[in-house]
């Protein structure tokens, strides 16, 4: 009953994610073929007297708007309406759309930011804009991945010390057994919207915390909460986070590279007269998102090689396999995942090995315990 719950759910659930691809990929065509990028790109031109730093966030502000004419329906049927017929949310519509219109602000404001050094970067490097670029905005991703858990995350969920003595002490030890050192332990207030339950390692040096949502700490045993961490440490004590914070900078280098090609041999046939020219900022966010969605199987790959990894090591350092099947199972039930999805669903949507393969793992883990390498780097 669960699985075929689970199954159904994220077949709706990746067809909304398809169908918001195609609004944008539709969307930003548009623009493009109409001319409507040009007249707006003209029109923050003519507002802004041709201010690089005025004219690029106005924009962006445009083409957000007419993106989000099509994307918001889509996102409430993916993120509000979806969750609550399956469970899986009880928050009320308005404050979905809260949290939508401030999630939505925040990332205007980070894109328009990053357009900004990219269209900057255009005007002062025209030859090498898309290098300038990339090395600046990984620089940026770093520093987003470091503040997060202390700006971020805050402005959506309530994090609070946790008072629970006993787990604390448990969780700090597992952490200084794992070698990394974190802040504090918080319980990270999810209820309030969500029936999901979650843990997480958030944050670089010295914004490194310990999350353990209300949702978890209700129902799961400290053993079961206690292995949950030791997979997030695990990404930790391997340096999964700046290996994916590299990998996104990768992408970024090599999609701004691709895109400087498509601006100066086919931007010319749309009326993008060069790369700075902002009537081609619909052919930029086309093609550099073409490049990263073609290159998302990789990524994925990539990252379920990582969580095979931090399964393993949550297995090595607690030594309780029975603890990890047992949340395992719990978090499935309770987050509806799905236990065995096909090969070409695993290779194009999951991050995570599928269910059914993490518990095979741990049940046959003291028999291959001794000859896993789980610390390597």
């Amino acid at each position: 009953m669960t699985e075929d719950k689970a199954t159904r759910y994220h077949r709706l659930k990746r067809r909304s994610e398809v169908a918001g691809l195609l609004w944008s990929a539709v969307c930003f065509s548009a623009l493009l073929l109409t001319g409507a990028a040009k007249l707006l790109a003209d029109a923050a031109t003519t507002l802004t007297g041709g201010s690089v730093p005025l004219a690029v966030p106005l924009m962006v502000l445009g083409l957000s708007l007419a993106h989000e004419l099509g994307a918001l329906p889509l996102a409430w049927f993916g993120t509000y309406r979806l969750e609550r017929r399956y469970g899986l949310s009880h928050q009320a519509v308005g404050g979905w759309l809260v949290d939508h219109l401030k999630a939505t602000g925040i990332g205007l404001l980070l894109v328009a930011g990053a357009a900004l050094i990219i269209y900057l970067c255009m005007h002062w490097f025209p030859a090498s804009w898309w290098l300038v670029a990339g090395v600046t905005l990984a620089v940026v991703v770093t520093g987003l991945a470091t503040l997060a858990p202390v700006v971020l995350l805050p402005l959506f969920f309530r994090f609070t010390p946790l008072a629970r003595p006993s787990l604390v002490e448990r969780l700090e030890q597992l952490a200084g057994r794992a070698g990394t050192s974190v802040i504090g332990v918080y319980e990270w207030t999810l209820g309030d919207k969500s029936r999901r339950a979650n843990a997480a390692l958030t944050g670089l040096g010295t914004t490194r915390r310990i999350l353990v949502s209300d949702t978890m700490l209700a129902d799961y045993s400290d053993d079961e909460i206690e292995v949950v961490l030791a997979h997030e440490l695990g990404h930790h004590v391997h340096h999964d986070i700046w290996r994916g914070i590299a990998v996104e900078s990768a992408l970024i280098l090599l999609g701004f590279a691709v895109t400087d090609v498509v601006l100066r041999w086919v931007g010319p046939s749309l009326g993008v007269t060069s790369p700075a020219d902002l009537a081609g900022m619909p052919l930029l966010v086309l093609t550099a998102g073409t490049v990263s969605l073609g290159l998302t199987p990789a990524a994925l790959a990539l990252s379920r090689r990582h969580e095979r990894r931090a399964d393993r090591f949550a297995l090595q350092l607690t030594a309780n396999p029975s603890a990890f099947i047992s949340a395992m199972r719990r978090l499935g039930a309770q987050n509806l995942a799905e236990e065995r999805p096909s090969r070409l669903v695993q290779w194009l949507f999951h991050s995570h090995p599928p269910l059914e393969e993490r518990l095979a793992l741990a049940r046959a883990w003291p028999a291959n315990s001794s000859t896993t390498e789980t610390q390597s780097h």
